[in-house]
């Protein structure tokens, strides 16, 4: 534990024994504004820097990134009141996808309590829905139990968000002595579970006899850090591996037997589109942390009817909740690497056999997507397709960059159009509950947790509109994202999606004229516009260069939609 100094002893308060606490636990930066002050002036003594973020919605999407790129619990720091509300959304996020995030959230002083003090707000019923440990500390001698308990609760299990909430005054209380404890207990899995052995014999032997057999992985193997075991899994027997959107990246998407992102966007212009009948055809569906949710199966029509599944999960109550299956209840990472193992003690010839022919298949039809979306993803001229910008991005992205992307069509654009070049390469978008906005505050987090690599975020307009104020983050920080805004003048999803359902879009789904990169210069950092497709390349190369962070605004073709399943027959193809 960094060493306290002077106050310590002399006059060492709750606060102080509050920040020594997360100390021990791996915390060296939290996201914060002023609130708790009392802890934030203590902090700096354990050794725990304070990273501001702008908007009271922000932090905890900040926190939510650090975690995804860091392994290590994101901390937040908010308000009561108001700020607390702002705090639902992104641990609703959180919860649903599996992250670590503790919010530190002030209360009010115990005398004042059931009072109307002021903003005063009963924070516990607003965060049971959206975390997994809600606790108030009132007493100063139970302080290192509940911190130890929001902990465990947020790295055990299925990760997600715990809540500690802060009376003001107990903060300021005379702290009893320095805390022996020694336990660490903030990086996550904390405690990884083997599934049943038997069960994995099982596993085993029905992917070694399948005849069509496929892995659908999902963001659980990031959140293991499983990317190296199911790597090995997929080349020594032979098995080809889809990826759900949250779980891009989770193998090398250039191995000939790796297949591509599979969900609701499988339209003419995807890169798995003439692969569909992988997934459709399959005998023995292996679903690796995968939810199986609306989106990554095609609201529950994309997986075979008739396939045997199997499903490793940390989570029990996710295996079978939509696909009956043999249940591998443990960690992905551990579990990985028992099946392969238990594969290999197989005959796996019949799956060495088939391996040219599906590697056949894979490349003759991800060649065949190359060309026909060529016309788009190098188009010169304006406005520019988002397809070419995607393209552009992934040109420059190092196979250790960090590619973020706010909901909506962004995570689609990266999805489709940008190629996992390792396994465990990470791309981050939320898609728990894909709030809008989300991006750029994820990726402020992202390279606050890795300072050296490159962070690259897409938006679009609508979604960018909700985090404009941390441009000023990005200067005051002096974080190197390079932002890469999409302007279209629409909410595209909104527009696309209710013209193809009901023949008409509200008037909601257009906006007035917007200049971003006058924004971002107004706010002390690079702002460029961008208009000609031809003209990004070199915009890219200049903000990558610079160092700083930095915005381009690429005027973007408004008739540019991803190619997701619920448009075929409504739009012509733009190839």
């Amino acid at each position: 534990m960094p060493d306290a100094g002077p106050i310590a002893t002399a006059n060492a308060n709750v606060a102080l024994r509050l920040a020594e606490a997360l100390a021990r636990h791996g915390v060296t930066t939290t996201f914060g504004q002023s609130l708790p002050s009392a802890f934030h002036l203590a902090a700096p003594h354990a050794g725990i820097s304070q990273t501001v973020y702008r908007q009271e919605n922000m932090g905890g999407t900040m926190a939510d990134g650090y975690a995804r790129i860091s392994r290590k619990v994101g901390v937040v720091t908010a308000q009561n009141g108001p700020a607390a509300t702002l705090l639902v959304p992104p641990l609703a996020e959180a919860l649903k996808v599996g992250i670590p995030v503790i919010a530190l959230v002030q209360e009010v002083t115990r005398d004042a309590v059931d009072k109307n003090a002021f903003q005063e707000l009963d924070h516990i019923k607003l965060f049971e829905g959206v975390a997994k440990f809600v606790r108030r500390i009132d007493r100063a001698d139970r302080l290192e139990d509940y911190v130890d308990m929001a902990f465990t609760a947020a790295t055990s299990g299925r990760p997600g968000p715990a809540v500690l909430l802060l009376p003001a005054d107990l903060l300021l209380e005379k702290a009893t002595a320095a805390s022996q404890r020694r336990a660490v207990l903030g990086t996550f899995p904390l405690d990884r579970t083997l599934a049943d052995p038997a069960r994995i014999e099982a596993a085993a032997e029905l992917l070694a006899r399948a005849e069509r057999p496929l892995i659908i992985a999902g963001g659980g193997v990031h959140i293991s850090d499983a990317a190296a075991e199911l790597a090995a899994l997929q080349q020594d027997a032979h098995l080809p591996v889809a990826t759900t959107f949250m779980g891009k990246g989770s193998v090398d998407e250039t191995h000939p037997l790796s297949i591509g992102v599979v969900g609701n966007t499988l339209g003419r212009g995807a890169r798995a589109h003439e692969l569909k009948p992988m997934v459709t055809e399959a005998d023995v569906v292996l679903l690796v942390g995968n939810r199986a949710n609306q989106n990554g199966t095609d609201s529950w029509t994309l997986y075979p009817r008739g396939a045997r599944y199997i499903h490793i999960d940390l989570d029990p109550s996710e295996i079978g909740r939509n696909y009956e299956a043999l249940r591998l209840a443990g960690d992905a990472k551990l579990t990985l690497a028992a099946l392969r193992e238990a594969m290999l003690r197989r005959d796996l010839s019949a799956r060495a056999a088939a391996r040219p022919k599906v590697e056949a298949q894979i490349a003759k039809a991800i060649e065949g997507w190359r060309r026909l979306v060529a016309s788009v993803t190098m188009r010169d001229g304006g406005p520019v397709r988002p397809e070419r910008v995607a393209a552009e991005i992934d040109r420059r992205l190092p196979a250790d960059g960090i590619m973020v992307a706010d909901a909506s069509y962004s995570s689609n654009w990266i999805n489709i159009y940008m190629t996992a070049k390792r396994a465990g390469q990470r791309f981050l978008s939320p898609r728990g509950l894909a709030g809008l906005g989300w991006g750029v505050p994820l990726a402020i987090g992202a390279q606050v947790a890795a300072p050296g690599k490159r962070v690259v975020c897409l938006v679009g307009d609508g979604g960018f509109a909700h985090s404009w104020a941390e441009l000023e983050t990005l200067r005051r920080l002096q974080v190197p994202v390079t932002v890469v805004l999409l302007n279209n003048g629409i909410l595209g999803f909104q527009k696309h999606a209710e013209d193809a359902k009901y023949g008409d879009h509200t008037i909601a789904c257009d906006f007035a004229e917007v200049d971003h990169a006058a924004i971002a210069r107004a706010c002390g950092i690079s702002g460029l516009r961008v208009g000609r497709g031809e003209d990004l390349g070199p915009a890219l190369d200049a903000a990558f260069a610079s160092g700083k962070p930095a915005l381009i605004e690429v005027i973007t073709d408004p008739n540019g939609r991803p190619p997701l399943n619920i448009y075929s027959g409504h739009y012509p193809d733009p190839f």
